[in-house]
């Protein structure tokens, strides 16, 4: 049983995951945001990893970012400051990112890199469904990891059953279509994941994008497995003085 597997069969309802960007706020900033987030009670930590044209995102975790990409982070140096990480981090660790780097840095060896590393699994939410299939799934198969992909109240039953039956770890569930970090009309929201419940899916779903505090972390969890926060975890370490006592701040928060 795999660290995801884990997290989910110890706990299956209220299940953290918490997004930072890698490189941020500080180039150095990465493993220290880590730790902070498990030591705060983060169940699974999804670390960005930073790009210039960012299609999901929305304007925080776009400008978080652009500061990463400027402060020098590369995938080659994120490696570089993981290649440690699990003598203090046992959570499950997800990268997430975009096509264009991964494909500039090597497919095949960016998965290798990555499980060499810890890393547990990946979200690139533009690898499409038939690419998954017929080249890149054997390649992040190969290196145990686990693919996670992204449905949206928009996709239809069919194709939710498909990338349910693709995905491991857990499935994404998008509470609207639109980028991260706005506000959502979560009476909608509950519709939408009772109809995913309602599908008896093989994976655990997480709720993301405009999952912010207590009351929207509630709201998702209600009728999922548990949600994620990104946004609003990356806006609370923009003028962080503190990143130890500003993320258990913060999780204490809405977990509180």
């Amino acid at each position: 049983m795999n660290r995801i597997e884990q997290v989910f069969k110890n706990k299956n309802n209220r299940v953290l995951n918490v997004y930072c960007t890698a490189g941020y706020p500080k180039l150095d900033s990465t493993l220290q945001v880590m730790q902070a987030l498990q030591e705060g009670g983060a169940d699974l930590i999804e670390l960005g990893m930073p790009y210039s044209d960012p299609l999901a995102d929305g304007p925080v975790i776009q400008h978080s970012g652009s500061i990463a990409l400027s402060n020098g982070m590369t995938i080659a140096t994120l490696f570089k400051q993981l290649k440690d990480f699990r003598k203090t981090v046992t959570v499950p660790v997800i990268l997430m990112g975009y096509m264009n780097p991964v494909m500039q840095y090597g497919f095949e060896k960016f998965c290798a890199d990555a499980a060499a590393v810890g890393v547990d699994g990946l979200i690139l939410p533009d690898l499409p469904q038939y690419e998954f299939e017929t080249e890149y799934g054997v390649i992040i198969k190969k290196y145990g990891l686990d693919f996670i992909f992204l449905v949206t109240p928009e996709t239809s039953e069919k194709r939710v059953k498909e990338l349910d039956a693709l995905s491991t770890g857990f499935l994404y569930a998008v509470s609207s279509s639109s980028t991260t970090g706005n506000d959502k009309d979560f009476g909608a929201v509950e519709t939408y994941l009772q109809r995913l419940k309602n599908l008896q899916l093989k994976n655990p779903v997480l709720v993301g994008f405009g999952i912010k505090d207590k009351q929207t972390f509630e709201s998702a969890s209600k009728h999922s497995n548990g949600a994620i926060i990104g946004s609003a975890f990356v806006k609370a370490l923009e003028n962080s003085s503190d990143i130890k006592a500003d993320t258990k701040r913060f999780i204490a928060n809405v977990l509180s």
